[in-house]
């Protein structure tokens, strides 16, 4: 399943679309006591070699056990954009975190579609998903999240989390990002012109990092939602990662916190 936790969302997962929104406008989550896998994918709608990663990602529990623990996540980025398509939901610190991880990593090539797992690029992502989100999961978390939105008044998203890490977990900041899931796309220009795109768990709003202090953190947000966003498949998400190797210590998300 997707990042379970100890969640009061879970429950809302399989009928909420079909709810009215005071039914299941708020979530409150916390993470378990084993690694939830964050696996983030680097892609960019003018790059002709991305949709099959992007279907993968959307796909993911099919790729995954059953029992898998996992959240996912879709940072558009947009150095392509100068071929003739600008992605629309590129932001340029996606980009400046992508170079981040491949220096964290100790490579030098920043490309797309590429796949990293709790901080560690997985190059045989076709294959190789499953092996490492197992490997992860069988792991005692380095860390400890809780999360919990709800629409205000004013029909803003307050968001808040926070995090704790273990002694010894070393120097770790906790972020936060509010995902789309379903989003559809028509490019008209650039190498997938003429192409019809599909995107899930795609990050809209990031926040962080916000270093851990004495080996906690806090943060609190509200987020304003654009009409045009699909209330009904937004999903909150945040982690925990170690400043200096890029290892992700924790991971969890929440889905249907912002209604329909």
């Amino acid at each position: 399943m997707i990042s379970r936790g100890l969640t009061l969302c879970t429950f809302l997962a399989a009928s909420a679309a079909v709810l009215p929104l005071t039914a299941y406008a708020a979530c409150d989550v916390r993470s378990g006591p084993n690694t939830a896998a964050l696996v983030e994918l680097y892609t960019s709608e003018g790059c002709s070699s991305c949709p099959p990663a992007d279907q993968q990602l959307g796909r993911l529990r099919e790729a995954l056990d059953s029992s898998a623990e996992v959240v996912p996540l879709a940072l558009h980025v947009g150095y392509w954009d100068y071929i003739g398509w600008k992605d629309p939901y590129a932001q340029g610190k996606f980009g400046d975190r992508q170079s981040w991880l491949v220096r964290a990593n100790q490579q030098k090539t920043v490309y797309t579609p590429q796949f990293f797992v709790s901080g560690a690029e997985l190059r045989g992502w076709r294959s190789g998903l499953r092996y490492k989100v197992r490997e992860l999961n069988a792991q005692p978390a380095a860390a400890a999240i809780h999360v919990s939105a709800n629409l205000t008044p004013t029909g803003a998203l307050a968001l808040k989390a926070e995090a704790t890490a273990h002694a010894g977990a070393g120097p770790a900041a906790l972020y936060l990002a509010l995902a789309e899931s379903g989003i559809v796309s028509k490019v008209e220009r650039g190498e997938n012109g003429g192409v019809t795109l599909v995107h899930d768990h795609v990050a809209r709003v990031w926040i962080g990092p916000v270093r851990l202090t004495d080996g906690a953190a806090r943060v609190q947000r509200d987020v304003a939602l654009p009409a045009a966003w699909n209330r009904a498949r937004l999903e909150v998400v945040a982690f925990v990662q170690n400043e200096r190797t890029g290892e992700v210590l924790q991971a969890v998300s929440a889905n249907q916190c912002a209604g329909s």
